[in-house]
């Protein structure tokens, strides 16, 4: 078995959270189960931003579910990327996409897609989907969970 702590920049190691997402680093480990296809999914119920316009704080619940294939991405890198974005001023839309690029930069996935569940601003919710391209077939792909918004919790 290898030494991932080894193999990650954040893994086992006491590291700060990036003060942006440009510089945050979504370290990967290789894939054990290479050659099988299985959803993994990611849920970020508390995910923060802040309106690039007013500076105002943004909530959003992101589902992230992706497709491994020699690579999977690490969770702490993963969280600390995430939480990167808590003084990021971006809108809804690029927060979303964004995520999902940079993962599939990272671990280049079969497949994956993300769901950005927006709490309201300014008196609308903004759902964000996105998908890199067309799910393996016959792939067992679960509803995201998250209801439509009719006060969201």
């Amino acid at each position: 078995m290898s030494n991932y702590t080894d193999m990650t920049t954040s893994l086992g190691k006491d590291v700060k959270m990036p003060s942006n997402p440009e510089e945050a680093v979504l370290d990967t480990v290789p894939n054990p189960q290479a050659g099988t296809e299985a959803v993994v999914r990611f849920s970020c119920p508390e995910f923060t931003s802040v309106c690039p316009v007013t500076g105002q704080p943004d909530f959003g619940h992101l589902v992230i579910d992706y497709v491994p294939d020699q690579t999977l991405v690490e969770s702490k890198s993963l969280k600390l990327f995430l939480q990167s974005f808590r003084n990021h001023g971006a809108f809804h839309e690029d927060c979303t996409i964004y995520v999902g690029k940079r993962i599939i930069e990272a671990t280049k996935p079969i497949w994956l897609r993300i769901g950005g569940y927006w709490y309201p601003r300014g008196g609308i919710p903004i759902d964000v989907f996105w998908q890199s391209n067309t799910p393996p077939e016959g792939l067992w792909l679960p509803d995201q969970g998250v209801a439509s918004y009719r006060g969201r919790g």
